[in-house]
């Protein structure tokens, strides 16, 4: 089902997560079609995609540990540290946004003040993102110690510089990450990245045409218009 983000955004997903190797096409009925007395649907080019394996990387924040599957198969479970009191990593089910094989982190990008204990500006290796934010699954050389036994990054998912780069080869941009018996704040479903599967199917059809009366095109509720 389609859902409206806001007045002109619209996300599509299923019920449940995409299928491996499931070939989808997708076409638009609207051209043509009456959306307002001087608003009519135009012309769209029809898209076909193929979904590959189903890759999610499970953080159980309890255990300080990784888990990452392939279509339902474990490949590697990792020691990791999270976020530490203050900057717990948010629980919830995120989606790989992009990867930097180095980026730089600096504290004040997430409001921590220059000169202060907690400010760090470092060069970060094979850096997985999951929010805008700044949220990223990343080589942490310097929490060895702690990775698989304590929480002691800013929000970020610490590991080994060679999980790190493992992981970021593993994984794509759209595979799963998800945060679970943690601490933090829940990922939100828009805004920060893609956390559409934090909401669960009936409150995503009440976001569409499907979750309302049906209505004649053009007026409140009708599945041309956004369900704000």
């Amino acid at each position: 089902a389609w859902h409206w983000v806001d007045a002109d955004t619209l996300h599509y997903r299923p019920r449940v997560y995409w299928p491996s190797g499931a070939t989808v096409r997708v076409r638009s009925g609207l051209d043509g079609a009456r959306v307002t007395d001087r608003l009519h649907g135009g012309r769209s080019r029809p898209l076909t995609f193929t979904t590959g394996s189903r890759v999610e990387a499970v953080t159980d924040v309890a255990a300080h540990e990784m888990r990452v599957y392939r279509d339902g198969r474990l490949l590697r479970v990792i020691p990791v540290t999270t976020g530490k009191p203050g900057f717990r990593t948010r629980v919830g089910t995120k989606v790989v946004l992009g990867k930097e094989s180095m980026v730089r982190m600096r504290g004040d990008s997430i409001g921590i003040a220059r000169g202060s204990r907690e400010f760090y500006d470092l060069k970060v290796r094979w850096a997985t993102r999951v929010t805008w934010s700044g949220e990223y699954l990343h080589a942490a050389p310097w929490s060895l110690d702690a990775q698989g036994s304590e929480d002691v990054s800013h929000g970020c998912t610490g590991m080994s510089t060679e999980a790190a780069r493992w992981l970021f080869r593993t994984v794509r941009e759209g595979d799963l990450v998800r945060v679970v018996h943690g601490y933090g704040e829940p990922m939100t479903p828009f805004g920060n990245g893609y956390g559409d599967w934090n909401l669960g199917w009936p409150d995503w059809l009440r976001g569409s045409a499907l979750g309302v009366r049906p209505a004649r095109p053009g007026s409140a509720g009708s599945p041309l218009r956004p369900a704000l």
